[in-house]
């Protein structure tokens, strides 16, 4: 009997186990409808079948592809006998971000859901309003979110986190007239999460009537992450007389983020009387990294924090203690760091400008990758708007147009030849200048440039430049050119059909109507916006820009860019993987740490990296971007921000959120993924179903993460698993 009881408890653990998977046949083809963004009856069937599993997978689907139809089918799934299925359907109808799915969302609140249903219509009512903003159903979502957190605050102990938590986000999205006083009933829960939450969502819809209650949490506050909000928060309410406490802050707590904040908050603040505490602090780092045996320290990234903030308090006061403070890190960091040169641009621009000019005659290579930097502080010398930059700033510009001719000039030479900036940073520090020759020096430069990065630039800035054919015609020359022979990249392509529509809109169609007809489906749904704008919405054939086949990805695997390029054998790869059995190692010069993916929440996301960490796409890259208190950012084989592998991946919005440890995709766009990812330093909750999460790493190994700075090297990734 005993046996029997046994086997009978497994065969209903086992079945239970089946129910609560997806067939792989049956996710594969779920992983393909999402991948070329089909909705049809087949996803639909599904949507109503018999597998709880698979209705929650097939809503999450409908909600990625984004196609309206599916709403009345995900507006009966929020009725559904399983509750994971209707959080799911809930979170997809945010997703399609279609006005259409309004009227179930606010039926579903209305009906006296789960708190974690009600998280999850919240989120959707936030970012469907976001969408929407002129529909008229926007104002019954607005409310829908205020109603339900004023009812959560009336409770006891301030309601459910989970619910709470989710309203605050969709406030910062849907940005109802009562947000600010919503958001601010939150400030003094017992919860620190949603005491920090609600503190980003305040400071980021520039609240400024709680400066008092800011100060308590920034001086009193047992969580860091509240703290740092705090002061950011301080920071947009405006008033120099929370200067003192920010610099307590900003010198003296335990935790690097609770500083970076007090700082940015500080420059917001613009007082002046902060910059000498500011340069002492910047004289601390300095002796540390100066200590240290690593070419880049890790008091780098606060070091920095503090330089752009000089630099706005200190403007054209050629301040010496600064000045020297500056020049000494400058020295150790190999001039590498734009905040450093724009910061003594700021304080004292003749004296930077005759630096570099003595530099270029001591055999200074621009070549080398200080060159952006100074690049980018001459750009700022040209936006200042002080009538005391206008001697520098013409020096500037005249050594700026020296520069062109010598690289029209070396055009031809071997690149180790050159003694030349980046031409895509030289073209931009030029526009700045606003020069009414602009065009005419820079347009022969498009039609005879090979570098994809160079001529998105130059298109981009002729695109600014007063309408004119001789741009028009350029442009479009460089955008048919683009359109033929760029395989691995789409910048010049979007670069040049924004700056088209942005010359002429009218003249611009027939060159749309080719564009909305490439293989790359980022650059047809670019186009067929366009297109579809109410100015030229009348000129355009009947039928053309409402075409929905115009935004989805052909099948099969014959290119890359914007286009479906899986076989068979990947999709069932993806499909087999499970959260936790597969892990990437990743090995930097500040030591490991591990990421744990989760192919369960992102499949395709995490098969393309894999993909990539096996080829060893990963080994040496530098991190080109960390933003403390944010995220550290990498996988840039170009260390510009805007390079890939040359394809792009479908983003794969999830329910995993972006607390601390958080591993995302970066994007410049819907579905521009590619091999650049992000791990956040602090809760995010603004990114949430906004960004692919694809991992996740412990607060162990986040001490690890925590340590690299801009320029930091990833030695190794490897992969653990199938």
């Amino acid at each position: 009997m005993k046996r029997l009881v046994s086997i009978l408890i497994c065969s209903i653990f086992l079945a239970a186990v089946a129910e609560a998977q997806v067939p792989r046949a049956t996710l594969v083809k779920i992983l393909k409808a999402e991948d070329s963004r089909t909705y049809d009856g087949a996803l639909e069937k599904l949507l109503s079948g018999p597998s709880a599993a698979v209705r929650k997978r097939a809503a999450l689907a409908a909600g990625r592809i984004g196609d309206d139809r599916a709403v009345p089918a995900l507006w009966v799934l929020l009725r559904d006998r399983n509750a994971e299925v209707a959080v799911a359907a809930a979170f997809a109808l945010g997703e399609t971000e279609s006005a259409k799915a309004s009227g179930g969302i606010l039926e579903a609140l209305e009906a006296g859901p789960t708190p974690r249903l009600q998280a999850r219509l919240l989120e959707a009512a936030g970012k469907i309003a976001a969408a929407n903003p002129t529909d008229p159903r926007t104002k019954d979502l607005q409310d829908a979110i205020v109603v339900t957190l004023q009812d959560e605050r009336a409770k006891d102990r301030a309601g459910d986190p989970v619910v709470v938590r989710a309203g605050l986000t969709a406030l910062l999205r849907a940005r109802p007239a009562e947000a600010l006083e919503t958001a601010a009933q939150f400030l003094a829960t017992t919860n620190p999460e949603v005491r920090a939450d609600a503190s980003n969502t305040y400071a980021r819809l520039r609240g400024n009537k709680m400066n008092q209650t800011f100060r308590g949490l920034l001086l009193s506050d047992e969580d860091a992450v509240v703290r740092a909000n705090a002061a950011r928060a301080l920071g947009v309410g405006g008033d120099v007389g929370f200067t003192k406490q920010l610099l307590e802050a900003a010198v003296g707590d335990n935790d690097s983020r609770v500083r970076v904040s007090a700082v940015r908050a500080l420059g917001t603040l613009n007082d002046p009387s902060a910059a000498v505490a500011l340069t002492q602090r910047g004289y601390v780092l300095l002796e540390a990294a100066r200590k240290s045996r690593l070419r880049r320290p890790d008091e780098k990234s606060e070091f920095l924090e503090i330089a752009t903030v000089l630099g706005r308090l200190l403007q054209f006061t050629s301040e010496a203690t600064a000045i020297s403070l500056l020049s000494e890190f400058r020295v150790l960091d190999g001039m590498a760091s734009p905040e450093t040169e724009i910061a003594l641009a700021r304080i004292a621009p003749g004296q930077y400008l005759g630096g570099f000019r003595k530099l270029m005659q001591e055999d200074f290579k621009p070549a080398d990758e200080d060159v952006p930097a100074v690049m980018q502080a001459f750009a700022e010398i040209a936006r200042m708007p002080d009538e005391r930059a206008e001697t520098v700033k013409k020096d500037v510009k005249l050594l700026l147009v020296q520069l062109l001719g010598a690289w029209a000039t070396e055009r031809g030479a071997h690149p180790d030849e050159k003694n030349l900036p980046d031409p895509s940073e030289l073209v931009n520090a030029f526009a700045e200048f606003k020069s009414p020759n602009t065009s005419e020096i820079l347009r022969p430069f498009l039609s005879a440039e090979e570098d994809v990065r160079t001529r998105a630039a130059l298109a981009s800035v002729l695109g600014r430049q007063p309408a004119g054919k001789e741009n028009f015609e350029a442009v479009k020359a460089a955008l048919d050119f683009a359109l033929k022979n760029d395989k691995k990249s789409d910048d010049a392509v979007l670069a040049s059909m924004e700056a088209l529509f942005a010359i002429d809109k009218k003249a611009a169609i027939p060159s749309l109507v080719v564009a909305a007809k490439s293989a790359n489906s980022i650059v047809r749904r670019r186009a067929v916006e366009m297109l579809r704008n109410p100015d030229i919405r009348d000129h355009v054939v009947d039928g053309f820009a409402d075409s929905a086949r115009m935004t989805r990805w052909p099948g099969g695997s014959v290119s890359k860019l914007g286009q479906v390029t899986l076989g068979d054998r990947d999709y069932l790869a993806a499909a087999s993987r499970r959260n936790g059995t597969v892990k990437a190692v990743f090995t930097t010069e500040k030591g490991s740490f591990t990421v744990d993916l989760l192919p369960e929440d992102a499949p395709l996301t995490v098969h393309n990296f894999i993909t990539l960490a096996r080829r060893n796409y990963f080994n040496g890259l530098t991190v080109h971007r960390v933003v403390p208190n944010f995220v550290m950012q990498d996988g840039d084989p170009d260390d510009t921000g805007s390079g890939g592998p040359g394809w792009n991946i479908r983003c794969e919005m999830n329910m995993v959120p972006y607390d601390r440890g958080a591993v995302g995709m970066a994007l410049s766009g819907k579905d521009t993924g590619g091999s650049q990812w992000f791990v956040t330093h602090s809760p995010q909750p603004h990114l949430d179903g906004g960004y692919t999460v694809f991992g996740r790493v412990s607060e162990k190994d986040m001490k690890v993460v925590d340590r690299i700075v801009r320029g930091d090297r990833i030695l190794t990734v490897r992969i653990i698993g199938k």
